[in-house]
């Protein structure tokens, strides 16, 4: 959702030299892991000298920030659906306040770039699947562009500019601070409030559907049962993670094993899911399966 906050580029001479992060030279372990935890000493090795030859990710979040438990899983499947073109480096923000610091973060979770030692700001807060996947293509263009990963520049050619979040729109500051607290009820009452006075809104609208998507997922793990209940959970956390296909047919479902007022929940949840999934390649096809199940 584009109204969450972007973040001004912060320097790596900043409140902490990022220099110092690295002074004990810890060494990088071994392994060809996607996604890697990084501790002040480890900085230097792992992300800055990464960089020169990989796009490295930073995911700063913490234990108690209920919108990385959603986020943070998302980054590191992109790692692997990527093969090696990119490396998640993982930042607990309370154990290595050093680092977050010398990033500036202002909030949890907050995600950057590195591409050759230099700090990319992307965007605070949870994303989709999707959304997050389209702002990594960006960078591997960006770092080919720049000689990093495995198509080199042509000759000549201007490095591609990286789009990152327009300025933070105020009337939703409310809304993104209550969603990164995880205090779902304030961040529903925050977007209702921007709808009771521009129910156009499909900011407002996608952040009050996905503020109820996080409310319901709150705490819930897989594997979950085929009950209407379970299969609407499991529509969420597929939902969750950008997994538009699995949402639709996990509700589809639902859709299919109901009659009364759950059948309707279902064909507004599915609704729902559409605001958010816009054009993924898989809306078509479950607007004609729930017309199916509904006729």
């Amino acid at each position: 959702m584009s109204h969450n906050r972007a973040m001004s580029t912060p320097s790596f001479a900043g409140a902490v030299d990022l220099s110092s992060l690295g002074a004990k030279k810890a060494p990088a372990p071994t392994g060809d892991s996607p996604v890697i935890n990084v501790t002040a000493d480890q900085f230097e090795s792992l992300v800055m000298k990464a960089s020169e030859n990989i796009p490295v990710i930073l995911d700063v979040w913490a234990t108690w920030c209920e919108p990385c438990k959603q986020l943070s899983p998302i980054l590191e499947e992109l790692a692997r659906d990527y093969a090696g073109q990119l490396l998640v480096a993982k930042v607990d923000a309370d154990a290595e306040p050093s680092i977050s610091q010398a990033l500036e973060v202002q909030s949890i979770p907050s995600v950057f770039a590195v591409i050759k030692g230099q700090l990319i700001p992307l965007f605070q807060g949870a994303y989709p699947k999707d959304q997050v996947k389209q702002i990594f293509d960006k960078l591997l263009e960006l770092a080919a562009q720049q000689g990093v990963g495995p198509t080199p520049p042509e000759p000549g050619q201007e490095p591609a500019e990286v789009e990152v979040e327009e300025p933070a729109d105020p009337r939703f500051d409310d809304a993104v601070d209550a969603v990164n607290a995880g205090d779902w009820d304030v961040a529903k009452k925050a977007y209702q409030g921007i709808l009771d006075t521009d129910p156009s809104d499909l900011d407002a609208q996608g952040g009050l559907i996905m503020a109820g998507i996080f409310e319901r997922t709150d705490g819930v793990r897989s594997p979950l049962g085929d009950s209407f209940e379970e299969l609407l959970i499991k529509a969420d956390l597929s939902a969750a993670r950008g997994e538009w296909e699995h949402a639709f047919a996990a509700v589809v479902k639902a859709v299919q094993a109901s009659a009364g007022p759950e059948r309707e929940l279902a064909r507004t949840r599915l609704v729902e899911y559409f605001v958010l999934a816009g054009e993924d390649p898989s809306v078509p096809g479950a607007r004609i399966a729930l017309a199916n199940a509904l006729f």
